[in-house]
């Protein structure tokens, strides 16, 4: 007979409660089908009562939606869904690793619990192939992500990162991208060399907003704790006790990959991320992403973990445009093989066995 117990959460961001808790307190009301338990609100606590393991996963589950709430983030069910799913199965199948350590009776203050496990404001995955990813950063040091837009790769390397930092892993975080856009060059815009590559390394700059507060990220760029710089300032560097970032690796020339992954010193970490079906490189020229894969996805210490429509996490309609495009792709290189994009869809290259 399953062991019942009472925990009770206590939140001390009122704002942030409300928006965990949803309109007329929907998202509690869903978690209490989901997980067949009793949960209640009361004032700044949120009061709970079931099987044991249930109460420990929904404590588990309310703790990393409320750190993310307190961001501004929206909260819905869909969430809660996403990061059931994802402790409930592993990669083979096995039960996921609680990825928060929680107090087994008392009080538990979620908030900062999620700040001491990840350093972060709350970052978790939210599909199985978002843990998968993030577990082989944790296993492996070098990865490659590649999925779609929305799928998580750059947000979770970063939230990585900064958790490793957070527990003196490495003693700064590198995140790169090669400086390359359709139809644009650096010459054709204004400004010194700061202004000219500022416009390509925004993207970074924002997931890194995400993470932390405004305080903190401009403390630690201050410090020389982060690094934002486009690939070309790479060459040259060794990059030891750290965490390298290489985004948008699909505009990446081979040439380009192996210089950064030679880069590496003792105790550094890198996590490649990428979408091929958006290579912004010439026609013609051929992708570095996808033949680094090919070549390094068996050597030892190096892990390649491929996202799907699956894992995309944006605006529920980012899924739906990319499979509408993925199809007239596809039925376009039906048609015409040698087309541009004949590189490939998210990762599944052809197999060198």
């Amino acid at each position: 007979m399953a062991q019942t117990r009472r925990l009770t959460l206590g939140f001390q961001d009122s704002e942030g409660l409300r928006a965990l808790c949803g309109e007329r307190d929907s998202n509690l009301r869903w978690l209490e089908t989901r997980l067949g338990i009793q949960v209640m609100a009361r004032g700044n606590e949120v009061h709970l009562q079931g099987e044991d393991e249930q109460v420990t996963a929904a404590a588990e589950l309310l703790g990393e939606l409320f750190a993310r709430a307190r961001t501004g983030a929206p909260i819905a069910p869909d969430d809660m869904g996403r990061l059931i799913d994802a402790r409930e199965a592993g990669a083979d199948g096995s039960t996921v690793r609680p990825l928060h350590v929680h107090r087994p009776r008392g009080t538990l203050r979620p908030a900062e619990d999620a700040e001491l496990a990840e350093g972060t404001r709350g970052a978790a995955p939210m599909t199985p192939g978002q843990k998968r990813y993030v577990d082989a950063i944790r296993s492996h040091d070098v990865v490659f992500g590649i999925g779609p837009a929305g799928s998580g790769k750059t947000y979770l390397a970063m939230a990585a990162a900064l958790g490793a930092m957070h527990r003196r892993e490495v003693k700064r975080i590198v995140l790169t991208r090669p400086a390359v856009e359709a139809g644009e060059r650096l010459g054709f815009l204004p400004g010194d060399l700061n202004e000219k590559v500022s416009p390509y390394l925004r993207p970074l700059y924002d997931a890194l907003r995400e993470l932390v507060d405004q305080d903190r990220f401009e403390r630690m760029i201050e410090r020389g704790q982060i690094e934002v710089a486009p690939l070309a300032f790479m060459r040259g560097r060794t990059l030891s006790n750290a965490f390298v970032i290489l985004d948008e690796a699909q505009n990446c020339t081979s040439e380009q990959m192996v210089m950064l992954l030679t880069r590496m010193g003792e105790h550094t970490k890198v996590v490649v991320t990428g979408d091929p079906s958006q290579s912004d490189l010439p026609y013609g020229m051929p992708g570095g992403l996808l033949r680094a894969v090919d070549v390094l996805q068996e050597v030892e210490g190096i892990q390649v973990v491929r996202l799907g429509l699956e894992d995309v996490v944006r605006h529920p309609l980012v899924g739906r445009i990319i499979a509408a495009f993925e199809a007239d792709r596809m039925a376009r290189l039906a048609s015409e093989p040698t087309g541009p994009n004949a590189q490939g869809s998210y990762g599944r290259t052809p197999s060198r066995r």
